[in-house]
């Protein structure tokens, strides 16, 4: 077992672990932060896309030894109680969820363009948003909303 002390959506945490464990199971099966989704499980889709010290990372190709000393930031951290993120709030403005099961990682990734380019045109968007699928928008409202996103 390895120990490892981060901070997770805010929140100061110290654990044992495997050092083989990924962070996508850790923060799903261990700390119940299921917002996080496994799709593909080798880094094809961005379902599992966190923040990790504010960049996006797929958390299914993260150890969670990797996070030691760093900030983890996954969906369920974005909002303030019953208030939504700018970000989400644009995503269902748009609808840009459906299924939703792809919207945390596209969020996710969102967020850090909007931190990088808080004003990006549609083909920067496409660029950032790449390494993600989506079998129900067909892309045209995820993109809608980043817009909207960046607007507010």
């Amino acid at each position: 077992m390895t120990k490892i002390e981060f901070t997770l959506n805010g929140r100061r945490r110290q654990l044992d672990i495997e050092p083989n464990q990924l962070l996508m199971n850790l923060l799903r099966e261990r700390l119940y932060m299921t917002g996080t989704k496994y799709g593909c499980g080798i880094g094809e889709c961005g379902a599992c896309t966190v923040l990790l010290d504010g960049e996006p990372v797929l958390s299914c190709l993260t150890l969670a030894v990797d996070i030691d000393g760093k900030e983890v930031t996954t969906i369920e951290g974005l909002s303030e109680g019953d208030e939504m993120d700018v970000v989400q709030e644009a995503y269902l403005e748009e609808g840009a969820v459906q299924c939703g099961f792809c919207t945390p990682g596209f969020i996710m990734t969102t967020k850090a363009l909007l931190r990088e380019n808080p004003d990006p045109t549609e083909e920067e968007i496409r660029e950032y948003l790449k390494g993600h699928l989506c079998r129900c928008t067909g892309y045209v409202n995820i993109i809608k909303a980043v817009k909207k996103a960046a607007g507010k």
